[in-house]
């Protein structure tokens, strides 16, 4: 009985809010909408609505999922200081970043879905009921870890709320486990995501060991950045608490994790460049073109050039601690990293391809749509779980306001 209540209560507190809650939610919806409407258009159409080819059949959506895969391991990089170091600051925080993770697997997913095609398709990939083909098959173990992560973390932040609405004290000997757990799983989702790419012998552009490290570096610093603007709308929307000492760790760690992913971009271009093999063609590619072909070149340098600025603001002091300059680098992390997995590591990846042929890709307007529309639905969904979160951590929704009856849910 209770939980049908808890549901119920959920449900009111997830519709109400204030004016810029009812916009932001109008705004998202419109997006779902809309990109519902490419997606229905793919169905009907197939992939052939998309500008992806058999030169180039990975790009806007798989880069996407390679980057949403990041966000969500990215949550390790707030329950270690919390679990491991047991520094408070950050474990009032961490669960924030357990439901950040949630909403991105979640998008992960749906863009796999979308890639696929044919939705059918999708029963091969489901553990225990499809025919993963383990343990040859990547794909299969990435499947496996994604699903293992989310409901992972979808325990860890049901236990834990359990707990803040019941008004318990968690049991350190089951909790512990689990967080321990979630942190080489979260270096497994991405791990394995750099090995579905790593393992592909004819694309050299990829087929470097230091490639999952790369991911995981960049991975601790996208994460991160949109859990800072999110603390700081928290700060301004809503009465919680957020200590700055916990936002400024969480920018000092994310200026080390900066440092080991531009050290490895370096020895790559090191490597490439002093050997001086056919292999530099796609490194070319992204950084000087190929005759007139320049289409990616804006995005290479745009890359770097917005890593290295957003380094420099999270490794000093003065600008870490600075909100402007702290929101600064965050968006040019989070940019940098974005353009660094999508178009930087996907198209000189198949470019040239095995004819030695150019195919110049720009997403269509069907992907642009669909893409939008799944963000919009993580967004969605890591609003209300957000908002459930809030209203149980400041005691308005907890198992006395059912008793009363009385609940007051958060704005």
């Amino acid at each position: 009985m209770n939980f049908i209540r808890f549901i119920k209560e959920s449900f009111q507190i997830v519709i109400r809010g204030s004016k810029r809650y009812y916009l932001w939610l109008a705004f998202l919806l419109a997006l779902i909408i809309w990109g519902s409407t490419g997606y229905i258009e793919q169905l009907k159409q197939g992939l052939l609505v998309t500008n992806m080819r058999d030169p180039i059949s990975w790009a806007f959506y798989i880069g996407n999922f390679t980057f949403l895969v990041g966000v969500a391991a990215a949550a390790i990089m707030l329950v270690i200081p919390a679990y491991i170091y047991n520094w408070k600051p950050i474990k009032e925080v961490v669960i924030f970043g357990e439901l950040l993770a949630i909403s991105a697997v979640i998008m992960c997913i749906l863009f796999i879905i979308v890639d696929v095609g044919n939705p059918l398709r999708l029963w091969h990939m489901i553990p225990l009921i499809g025919k993963l083909r383990l343990p040859s098959s990547l794909l299969a173990w990435d499947s496996i870890v994604l699903t293992l992560y989310f409901f992972l973390n979808l325990i860890v932040v049901s236990y834990l709320l359990n707990a803040l609405f019941y008004k318990r004290d968690t049991n350190k000997h089951l909790l512990t486990p689990l967080i321990l757990f979630s942190i080489p799983l979260a270096i497994g989702i991405h791990t394995v995501t750099a090995f579905l790419y790593n393992g592909i012998a004819g694309r050299p552009y990829w087929n470097s060991a230091l490639l999952a490290p790369k991911f995981l570096a960049s991975a601790f610093c996208s994460g991160p950045a949109v859990l800072i603007i999110l603390f700081q709308i928290l700060k301004k929307t809503t009465t919680f608490e957020i200590k700055d000492e916990a936002i400024w760790k969480i920018a000092e760690l994310m200026a080390y994790a900066m440092f080991i992913n531009l050290f490895f971009f370096f020895a790559e271009v090191f490597k490439e460049v002093y050997s001086d093999t056919e292999h530099l063609v796609h490194l070319e590619y992204l950084f000087k073109g190929m005759g007139e072909n320049r289409d990616i070149v804006v995005y290479g340098w745009a890359s770097l050039i917005i890593s290295i600025i957003a380094f420099l603001l999270f490794l000093i002091p003065a600008t870490r601690k600075n909100v402007v300059t702290l929101n600064m680098g965050a968006i040019l992390i989070w940019l940098g990293v974005y353009i660094e997995k999508g178009i930087a590591l996907l198209i000189p990846g198949f470019t040239p391809d095995s004819l030695g042929q150019i195919y110049i890709y720009r997403p269509s307007l069907t992907e642009l749509k669909v893409s939008m529309g799944i963000f919009a639905i993580g967004f969605l969904i890591f609003t209300f779980i957000t908002k459930i979160a809030i209203a149980i951590i400041f005691e308005d929704f907890s198992i006395d306001s059912l008793r009363r009856k009385k609940p007051s849910p958060a704005n």
